[in-house]
């Protein structure tokens, strides 16, 4: 991992280096500043003391009176300003001279012949105080971009919530850089798209069941109408019996498929259960083979019991539906896992509609016409292999013969202990 990835992957860190930066450049610039003012102000506070110059004193007459080299002594304004003469023969004279008046000079302190009077707003510590302010608005100008670029993503991330809210749910917020607020949009566009299609699924599974719902209960009016009052026949009467059976079953699968999928509906005790067992009676039920020599001693899974029961039969009797032969079901161990495998001798499976025929009202082409059966079967062997931390899957038979194999695979039970819980 490179050294930029902590910075690339995390906002705080991001804006924390960008503060500590501006910060940075402000102190240097600051410290700069006070060293150049601490500077001109050492500066200005020595007194200003010019050069010897040569002197000479003459008399009235013009006549020379001393000739020496005249220096200036420091004073300060409002002293006595006082020149000591050396003449030529090394004698020292003194020359004093009323108190001058103090002036600025051009860098703002006292100082000697020709220095200018400087602005008052330029002279310490205005003049400090002046680029402190103008290298503050510098820092502050420049940081703005660095900090708004890391906050525009938050706003809009934001908006897409707040329209989402509002129940578009095909919004999702463009996913950049590796940071939280990136990993913030992924994550929300993750649930916006579970979201959006379990909204669908619903929608759909709601128009299906209308449809399917309308089919039983049309043939019901129908024959009604037709009886005119009259005693029904056997066939009518079983006819009728059949479309409401039809119903019940619809309504009862709905149902069913509603409460698993929602995760926090009991669906009943999780307990210790016999695969063979619940296998054998249900395979004697619809008079299915069942072979268990490869695992001779009980299979136990913990699950619901009625749930599995219900994944087994629904198997079973989609195999009735569309087998010519004979059901074969097969039961045994393998690498940690019970798998049940349900074989017939149907017309099989395309490969293509091998995952499509676990969705919801889906039916293989050709097969709407079939007796019995409204699509939602194996949606729920599914659904409740999931329950389960299990799976379903559609494949060829091993023995290569004409069909299709049906493989339920679920976890076996590590233990022999009961609970109450519900699976999630």
């Amino acid at each position: 991992m490179s050294l930029s990835n902590p910075f690339s992957r995390r906002l705080y860190l991001r804006i924390w280096l960008a503060v500590v930066g501006g910060m940075a450049v402000l102190t240097l610039t600051v410290g700069w500043a006070w060293r150049i003012a601490e500077e001109q102000k050492a500066q200005n506070n020595q007194p200003f003391v010019p050069p010897s110059r040569e002197m000479a004193v003459r008399d009235p007459a013009g006549n020379l009176v001393l000739r020496g080299m005249a220096t200036r002594q420091p004073s300060e304004p409002g002293e006595v300003v006082e020149f000591h003469i050396e003449a030529e023969n090394g004698q020292i004279f003194t020359l004093q001279m009323a108190p001058r008046q103090p002036r600025m000079g051009r860098n703002g302190g006292r100082g000697g012949p020709g220095q200018d009077e400087a602005a008052f707003w330029t002279r310490p510590p205005f003049g400090f105080l002046w680029l402190l302010g103008i290298v503050s608005l510098a820092v502050a100008v420049g940081v703005y971009p660095i900090i708004r670029r890391l906050t525009q993503r938050l706003e809009a991330l934001q908006r897409s919530v707040k329209t989402f809210g509002e129940g578009d749910l095909s919004v999702r917020v463009p996913e950049q850089g590796q940071d939280e607020v990136a990993d913030l949009a992924r994550q929300f566009n993750a649930a916006a798209e579970r979201v959006e299609t379990l909204v669908k699924s619903h929608k759909s599974l709601l128009a299906n069941a209308s449809h399917e719902l309308r089919s039983p209960l049309t043939r019901i009016r129908m024959g009604l109408e037709l009886m005119g009052g009259q005693q029904p026949s056997p066939a009518f009467r079983e006819e009728i019996l059949r479309n409401i059976a039809e119903l019940d079953q619809l309504v009862d699968e709905i149902l069913l498929a509603s409460r698993l999928d929602a995760r926090e509906a009991d669906v009943g005790t999780v307990e210790l259960v016999d695969l063979i067992g619940l296998a054998a009676e249900e395979c004697a039920r619809v008079d299915a083979d069942l072979d268990v020599s490869a695992s001779p001693d009980s299979l136990e899974v913990r699950g619901v019991a009625k749930l599995l029961r219900r994944a087994i039969r629904n198997l079973l009797e989609n195999a009735r539906r569309y087998s010519s032969g004979e059901i074969t079901v097969v039961v045994h161990r393998r690498q940690g896992r019970a798998e049940v495998h349900v074989c017939d001798h149907g017309p099989g499976v395309p490969p293509s509609q091998r995952e499509r025929i676990f969705e919801p009202f889906y039916r293989l082409p050709g097969a709407s016409e079939r007796a019995g059966g409204v699509g939602l079967g194996l949606s729920l062997v599914r659904s409740i292999a999931g329950r389960h931390q299990g799976t379903v899957h559609c494949q060829d038979r091993p023995d290569g013969e004409h069909g299709a194999c049906f493989v339920l695979t679920l976890p076996l039970a590590p233990t022999k202990a009961t609970t109450n819980l519900v699976p999630h």
